[in-house]
């Protein structure tokens, strides 16, 4: 599979930094304490622009998903799930769900991270379903 690296900035360098060390890293505002996804300089609540990294625990449930049909990544046959994932943490992201059948997925289905290396070294945070 080909995948394009993620192109990091000052803002969220810390995530893909531990993406690469499989670890899923969220920003918390320094000031109210909220946790934030996508990453940016400031808080979007109180403006803060002071934060702190914390690891999340990787687990969460399937918000919404979407199975595109007209795709340039090749998933070995099988078609690519892009799901939002609620985090346990309470913030989202979006990623791919694997492991799972397309008519299997459900809104509320538990999962869990788990980190994928692909061609030219790019690293990426999946999804599977939670016990496997």
């Amino acid at each position: 599979m080909k995948r394009t690296a993620p192109l990091a900035t000052r803002d969220d360098r810390f995530f893909w930094d531990g993406v690469a060390v499989g670890e899923l890293r969220l920003q918390r505002c320094a000031n109210c304490g909220k946790r934030r996804h996508p990453p940016g300089p400031m808080c979007p609540w109180c403006h803060s622009l002071q934060w702190r990294v914390e690891r999340a625990a990787g687990r969460g449930v399937v918000y919404s998903y979407v199975i595109p049909r007209h795709t340039a990544i090749e998933s070995q046959g099988e078609p690519v799930i892009v799901a939002l994932i609620e985090l346990e943490e309470g913030v989202r992201l979006v990623s791919n769900l694997c492991g799972v059948a397309p008519g299997a997925v459900r809104n509320g289905m538990a999962v869990e991270v788990f980190f994928t290396e692909f061609e030219d070294g790019v690293r990426l945070h999946q999804f599977r379903p939670a016990g496997r």
